[in-house]
């Protein structure tokens, strides 16, 4: 047996660190003084309980002195931090919608992000100065900037001004939001070594240039966390594979790249205190290449932690250091105790360090040591982290441990390879490139495990996200690291046990009997928005919509056992209904994809026109009256009306007015799908005098207040099929859609509750069977 399975765990800091953790949570809701009155009520129990006789052993005295103290500080630190969040005038004039000029530093790089309506830049600013009512005053506050696309050319460190209206924040960790009215004044350039900074990031990027699009944008990525060139498909697969840590700053990316540095380092015989030196400025490196964000200092500290427990061979040593560094970061940043990253980052760090070196231990004895500890590392740290995964994305991902194996042996020549040739391409443009095409190998399969790992049917494993569910999967996960030391030691249990994932990734456990056989429609389970999979038989569909995330999609298709796409009807631009179109084209063939006639918004439109010249698929325009049929389906075109009507409202009225509106019918049944239509087009629709009498109604605009009673009436339908978000922000479907659609009689499903929502036709009989 190693040392490192007979070496007992050290938990004596453990209740500090946990203590420290709960009361930064805690403090952040508190006022200053309150949070201060009980940090010193702690401490005071502290110091009594140290020279008292209450515990018989010093030792475990200690340990409570020690807990009592940390909680205490943490609690202090959070109120006191938080208050200076909340001090000054703006977050008054957020709750008022005042009006203001701001000015101060860049904390972050610009972000493009896509709108409903327009794209539009996020950053954060640390605000020195504020301008309200003729009124200046100096602060030093952090703010959320949401800016037009003319935000884009602020760089990181410099000092800009900006004029718009304040909001108030979602979190505790900002003073206001600020959505600026017109573009950014330059006050101050970035200083020297954010310059510097800057040139190493942008000879990332001009390395990667020689790439395709998906490792290109992945080598940047690795080093840095730079995703803004990252494809959203990749990114989708990236995320249904396990692999999304890949895309972010994480204490791996640290923990490599500081390997790196010390083996260099060791070769040009550098010693002892040199060592601790070299490794340190490394460590600032990274932070400042990074961003010294919380999230990056975060990575850093945990990073710090795993090498430091991997490279001692100590479990308790890793865990003592561990504790310290929890202690230290919530009591310096005390958001970090109500960040889910922060959660991960410290499960997969426990993974990593309390049952990743006897995993590999036992692997070790019937497979070579470097393969056991590919497969140990990223075993560990997934079991400990997939309760709180599947609590924040309602899936498991099964792939992932299989993924990250494949991929293990390729991050450490990938990451060093990507950061050798960004500093390459700032001496020499050339070189850099010729460096990035060597990074390029790696990277090529990285992705290539991604893209191919998500697309396994079996995948992701869709996961309720309440308390029961949760805690029933952590049962599970506490059963397999009680069950997997007995296991891993034995070659023939653990080759059973990769023969049994392969069954659940090729036939996932949740989707046993899925489809259902006599399915002609099925509503995807896509979040907020639609993406509808109508059955044309013999494998080819018709797909009605594509939803938000590519991922889901994907999902639903794959599950549907789907060959080819005849067709694809985006009955409206807005991005819920033609993001996830990328998803299609990429995954299966399409014949053709048809629109609706009006062309907005305007950025939703002409990407949807890149991706079909791209793709080589041609674009046709629904008509009202067109008749079309693709093998067992029938339908005719009702809408949108010639002019589509633009509404009472400028909320993007006229592009739901302009959705495309189905009147289909399959297997003797007659379905509406209506799209996200409004009264408008709804009253458009009935004054043709077309006869809307239906079994089953898509409900129009996901069930929003925006309906015509009459109009959901006249269909006469006994099932209503809502596609919805879960806990959506715009309060999809409304209280009294739902009234409306029951005193109609109509049996209502939702995607939020009832996951995919599939139509079967059996003996000319229908009936609904749901994913859940």
């Amino acid at each position: 047996m190693a040392a490192s399975e007979r070496e007992p765990l050290d938990l004596r800091l453990a209740p500090a660190a946990l203590a420290a953790w709960g009361s930064a949570a805690l403090g952040l809701g508190w006022s200053p003084g309150r949070a201060v009155a009980a940090a010193l009520l702690l401490w005071a129990a502290g110091a009594a309980l140290l020279g008292g006789r209450r515990i018989s052993t010093r030792g475990r005295r200690l340990a409570v002195v020690v807990t009592l103290v940390a909680a205490g500080g943490a609690l202090a630190a959070a109120g006191l931090r938080a208050d200076a969040v909340r001090a000054g005038p703006l977050g008054a004039l957020a709750s008022e919608g005042a009006s203001v000029h701001l000015s101060g530093q860049v904390l972050s790089d610009p972000v493009a992000k896509d709108g409903t309506f327009a794209p539009y830049v996020v950053m954060r600013v640390i605000v020195h100065s504020v301008t309200a009512r003729g009124v200046t005053t100096s602060v030093r506050t952090p703010v959320l900037v949401i800016g037009d696309p003319s935000w884009l050319d602020v760089r990181y460190g410099e000092e800009v001004a900006g004029f718009g209206h304040l909001q108030e924040p979602e979190g505790p960790d900002l003073a206001a939001v600020l959505v600026a009215a017109g573009s950014p004044s330059l006050i101050h350039e970035a200083g020297w070594l954010e310059q510097q900074v800057a040139k190493v990031r942008g000879g990332l990027t001009d390395a990667g240039s020689p790439l395709a699009p998906p490792p290109q944008a992945l080598l940047p990525a690795l080093v840095d966390g730079d995703v803004t060139a990252m494809p959203e498909q990749t990114t989708a697969d990236f995320k249904t594979a396990g692999l999304t840590h890949l895309l972010a700053v994480s204490g791996s990316n640290l923990t490599l790249v500081l390997g790196f540095v010390l083996l260099v380092a060791r070769w040009a015989r550098v010693r002892a205190h040199g060592l601790t030196v070299v490794g340190g400025l490394a460590v600032v490196f990274f932070v400042l290449l990074a961003r010294p964000q919380p999230s990056v200092l975060r990575a850093a500290a945990m990073g710090v932690v795993a090498l430091a427990g991997l490279s001692s061979g100590s479990r308790a040593r890793g865990v003592r250091v561990l504790c310290v560094a929890v202690v230290a970061l919530v009591t310096l940043d005390p958001w970090l105790a109500r960040s889910i990253g922060f959660l991960l980052s410290t499960l997969a760090t426990i993974g990593i360090l309390v049952l990743a070196p006897p995993w590999r231990e036992r692997l070790a004895r019937w497979m070579p040591r470097p393969v056991a500890e590919a497969v140990a590392v990223p075993l560990a740290a997934q079991v400990v982290c997939t309760p709180v995964v599947a609590a924040i994305s309602g899936q498991v991902s099964v792939v992932a441990v299989v993924a990250n194996m494949a991929v293990a042996p390729a991050i450490g020549p990938a990451t060093v390879a990507s950061l050798l040739a960004g500093l390459a391409a700032m001496v020499s443009s050339p070189l850099g490139h010729l460096a990035g095409r060597v990074a390029g190998v790696p990277l090529w399969w990285i992705v290539w495990v991604a893209e191919h790992g998500a697309r396994v049917a079996g995948a992701s494993i869709s996961w309720r996200a309440n308390l029961g569910s949760i805690a029933f999967l952590a049962l599970v996960c506490l059963a397999i690291i009680a069950v997997l030391p007995v296991v891993l030691p034995r070659r023939l249990p653990c080759l059973a046990v990769v023969g049994l994932l392969v069954l659940v990734l090729f036939h996932p456990l949740d989707r046993f009997g899925w489809p259902p056989s006599g399915w002609v429609m099925v509503m995807c389970d896509v979040g907020q928005g639609d993406g509808l999979v109508l059955n044309a038989g013999h494998g080819v569909a018709v797909v009605v919509d594509t939803g938000l995330d590519p991922a889901s999609m994907a999902r639903c298709l794959q599950d549907l056992e789907i060959s080819r796409v005849q067709l694809v009807v985006l009955t409206h631009f807005h991005a819920d209904h033609v993001d996830g179109l990328p998803a299609v084209l990429d995954g299966w063939p399409v014949s053709e994809i048809e629109v609706t006639s009006l062309p907005e918004p305007v950025d939703r439109y002409r990407a949807v026109v890149a991706l079909a010249r791209t793709h080589r698929a041609p674009m046709t325009v629904a008509v009202a009256g067109e008749r079309r049929r693709v093998g067992q389906l029938v339908w005719r075109v009702l809408g949108p009306p010639e002019e589509p009507d633009r509404g009472s409202d400028e909320g993007g009225s006229a592009p739901n007015n302009a959705s495309i509106i189905m009147l289909l019918r399959v297997a003797g049944m007659r379905i509406l799908l209506a799209g996200d239509a409004e009264p408008e087009e709804e009253d458009a629709i009935m004054a043709t005098g077309a006869d809307l009498r239906v079994d089953v109604l898509k409900e129009p605009h996901h069930g929003s207040a925006a309906q015509e009673p009459a109009f959901l009436a006249s269909t006469h339908a006994a099932v209503s099929m809502i596609s919805v978000g879960a806990d959506n922000p715009y309060g999809h479907p409304t209280p009294q859609t739902l009234t409306w659609l029951r005193q109609l009689g109509m049996a209502v499903y939702r995607t939020d509750l009832d996951g995919d929502i599939a139509l079967v036709v059996r003996d000319r009989r229908l009936s609904v069977v749901t994913g859940r």
